[in-house]
C-alpha cells in the first residue's frame, strides 16, 4: 500500500507545471494584437538562453500570423549586458522605429527567492497522528539531519508587450507575471514559458487560438 501511494505521489508532482502564472494585465482599449513586426527581447546575460528564447517566441508568434524578430538579430551581443541612459534607450527605440518594428515584446527575471522543503510522509497510510510522541519521533530528522532539507529557487519572470507608434500612456499593450519554478533545463523552461504565455495571450483575446 505505501509504495503505491508513492507512485501516485510522484505521478501528482510530476504532472504539476514548473511554471505558474501569476497575474496578467491588458490595455481594455486593444482589441486584437496584431503588429506588422514585431521585435522579441529576452534580457538575460546568458546569450544561450536568450537566443533559445527569442527564436521559440518567434516561432510561436509565427504560427499566429504575426511577423516577429529575434534582437540577437538586431543588437549585438553584449546588449543586454550594460546599463544604458534615458537618451540611449530612445535613440535605440527611434532606430528599431525606423527598421519598421511597431511592437515591442520583452521578458525580464524581477526577483529570486530561494525556499527550503523537507520530504514529509506525513499522509502515510495507517499511521496515527494522535499523541506528541508518535509526531517528534517521525519528524526528529527534520532537525537532526541537515541534509534532509532540500533547497530550490523560484524566479519571478515578467513580460511586457509595448505599441512603438502609441503614446507613453498607451504603449503598454499587455503585461504578465509568472513563477519559474527551480528550472533544470534551458529548453525545456523556455518551451513551457512560451507556451504559458501564447495560452495567456490567447485566453485574454489579444492573439487568435490556433
Amino acid at each position: 500500500m505505501k509504495r503505491i501511494f508513492v507512485i501516485i505521489v510522484l505521478l501528482v508532482f510530476t504532472a504539476c507545471s514548473s511554471i505558474k502564472f501569476v497575474d496578467s494585465w491588458r490595455n481594455e482599449e486593444i482589441s486584437t494584437f496584431k503588429p506588422k513586426k514585431l521585435l522579441v527581447v529576452g534580457m538575460t546575460d546568458n546569450l544561450t538562453a536568450r537566443k533559445f528564447f527569442e527564436e521559440e517566441l518567434k516561432k510561436s508568434f509565427g504560427l499566429h500570423g504575426i511577423y516577429a524578430e529575434e534582437s540577437t538579430n538586431v543588437f549585438d551581443k553584449t546588449f543586454t549586458k550594460s546599463k544604458k541612459s534615458e537618451d540611449e534607450v530612445n535613440e535605440m527605440i527611434e532606430e528599431i522605429a525606423d527598421n519598421g518594428f511597431d511592437a515591442v515584446i520583452i521578458s525580464a527575471v524581477k526577483g529570486v527567492d530561494k525556499k527550503i522543503s523537507y520530504p514529509s510522509n506525513y499522509y502515510s497510510v495507517g499511521y496515527r497522528w494522535s499523541h506528541f510522541g508518535h509526531y517528534y519521533f517521525r519528524f526528529q530528522d527534520v532537525y537532526y539531519d541537515p541534509g534532509y532539507y532540500e533547497s530550490y529557487k523560484v524566479y519571478t519572470v515578467e513580460t511586457s508587450i509595448y505599441n512603438l507608434n502609441e503614446d507613453d500612456g498607451k504603449s503598454l499593450v499587455w503585461v504578465g507575471s509568472l513563477n519559474l519554478i527551480d528550472p533544470q533545463t534551458i529548453s525545456s523552461t523556455v518551451k513551457e514559458y512560451v507556451a504559458k504565455i501564447i495560452k495567456q495571450l490567447e485566453s485574454e483575446k489579444l492573439i487568435e487560438k490556433q
